[in-house]
């Protein structure tokens, strides 16, 4: 697979990642089987998919505890991208950015992942009540201590802190620019998909100017965009999509003229799949941008990781261009 680099440090990383949070949080808790999972990193590390990108509050613990299992006899094949920032109660999610938590989330994740190092490590959430750049201080002790090669900052929570007339990633970049102060940022992780594409306006050209990675969350719209969803069919109840707004039985059918398109420009690839049609759109819109489609069956990773070697012209471009854009609320 291709090798795409992270940060000034130019930490390499196959082009295509592995999300691993389905593994354990968030979508359909009957299909979440272990040695599945086991199966899935494996089948990506195989491939080259090396980056592995989980977080502490997934399970929460269990997932990084999954891929330390994984990683165990095959670290050297793996870059490990975890997160910190967020404790999970019975019914709410909390950030939690103060340095003395900080410290001990790091050490903890380090036991969980069975690792020396964490590759990158990134802020899930900033904490409103501490200045964002003593979390980001503390953070960067951990690059000096050498638990921690490389700092990211993750802004997929954006919309939910969008003020009125603002743009979406207006108020990442202001946080982005006070942390870079403090220490460098490698790594910023935002949403970005064919039917999310708002990270292109603003976000995704400061990274580049800048040197910095980016890690492309949802590339495939949460499943929408691999086409394999049924219209209608319904969520388990503790899946996130069957209380959002865009999964909606009405929603999921307005939306189907987006993977149809994705469809005409794939059988121009042969046997290619809207999902990996969706995927070579995010790896054409810069060599800094690496998608982390999430997964836990290891045949939609194969899937996935043949996106990779996916060229899509300028006229497969120009039509996923002129899809029309997503209906229903993403927020």
């Amino acid at each position: 697979m291709e090798r795409r680099t992270i940060g000034a440090a130019a930490l390499g990383v196959g082009a295509v990642g592995l999300g691993c949070m389905p593994m354990s949080w968030a979508y359909s808790t009957s299909e979440q089987r272990g040695e599945s999972s086991l199966r899935a990193v494996h089948t990506a590390l195989d491939a080259g998919m090396s980056l592995l990108d989980t977080a502490d509050m997934y399970g929460p613990f269990t997932n990084e505890l999954l891929i330390g299992r994984a990683v165990k006899e095959r670290r050297s094949d793996a870059f490990v991208s975890t997160k910190c920032g967020l404790l999970v109660g019975e019914q709410h999610i909390v950030a939690n950015g103060r340095p003395s938590y900080v410290r001990r989330a790091c050490d903890a994740s380090l036991r969980r992942l069975q690792t020396e190092v964490i590759d990158l490590y990134q802020l899930h959430r900033a904490d409103p009540e501490v200045p964002i750049e003593e979390t980001w201080g503390a953070m960067a002790e951990l690059v000096t201590a050498g638990k921690v090669r490389a700092l990211g900052f993750c802004a997929v929570g954006a919309r939910a802190d969008r003020r009125a007339g603002a743009g979406i990633h207006d108020g990442t970049i202001r946080q982005l620019e006070r942390v870079q102060q403090v220490f460098p940022v490698s790594g910023v992780q935002a949403e970005l998909s064919v039917w999310s594409r708002e990270a292109l306006e603003t976000l995704l050209p400061w990274c580049e100017a800048r040197g910095i990675g980016f890690l492309a969350a949802m590339p495939l719209g949460n499943g929408y965009l691999t086409g394999a969803l049924t219209t209608g069919g319904g969520f388990e109840p503790d899946d996130v999509r069957a209380r959002h707004p865009r999964f909606t039985a009405e929603m999921m059918a307005a939306n189907q003229p987006i993977v149809a398109g994705l469809r005409r420009v794939a059988r121009r690839h042969g046997n290619a799949t809207p999902a990996q049609i969706a995927l070579a759109w995010v790896l054409a819109q810069g060599r800094h941008v690496i998608p982390v489609p999430g997964t836990k069956k290891a045949h939609w990773v194969t899937e996935n990781a043949r996106a990779g070697g996916l060229v899509l012209t300028a006229d497969d471009l120009a039509e996923i261009a002129a899809l029309p854009p997503a209906q229903g609320s993403w927020d």
